[in-house]
């Protein structure tokens, strides 16, 4: 069973190591102790507590995006009929490619809080240390 310290709960949170200590201490994340007195998260129990904390699409939009990743607009760069907005959520950085038309209608500008919606049907999923794929038989 996959297994994570607290740093590493923190970090695929996007949170600080206290904050995964606080949650732990309050019975809201399950840790049980290594033979060295470290906190361990199972993977699963870390899976499932993610989950519980993503937002839905909320106020009262339907969508069957699911890929929602609020942040802060922190590049904007226009010509006469297309613009590129960078958006940083968290430590993921998202570009977007729409025409100026929509980015001067939306008031994007630096500075400024966005949601990115993505909906893809090409998603690459990789394992960080693995040049291998497993395959299934």
């Amino acid at each position: 069973m996959t297994t994570f310290r607290i740093s590493e709960a923190a970090a695929l949170l996007g949170v600080s190591s206290d904050t995964v200590r606080r949650w732990v201490d309050a019975g809201r994340l399950a840790a049980v102790r290594d033979e060295h007195g470290h906190r361990q998260i199972s993977g699963v129990d870390l899976a499932a507590f993610a989950r519980s904390q993503v937002e839905t699409t909320g106020e009262g939009r339907r969508s069957s995006a699911r890929n929602r990743f609020r942040g802060i607009v922190t590049e904007v760069i226009k010509d006469a009929v297309m613009a590129q907005v960078e958006i940083a959520a968290g430590p993921f950085r998202v570009v977007s490619l729409m025409s100026r038309q929509a980015a001067d209608e939306l008031g994007l500008e630096v500075g400024v809080v966005a949601v990115a919606v993505i909906k893809s049907t090409n998603v690459v999923v990789e394992i960080p240390g693995h040049e291998r794929v497993a395959t299934t038989s």
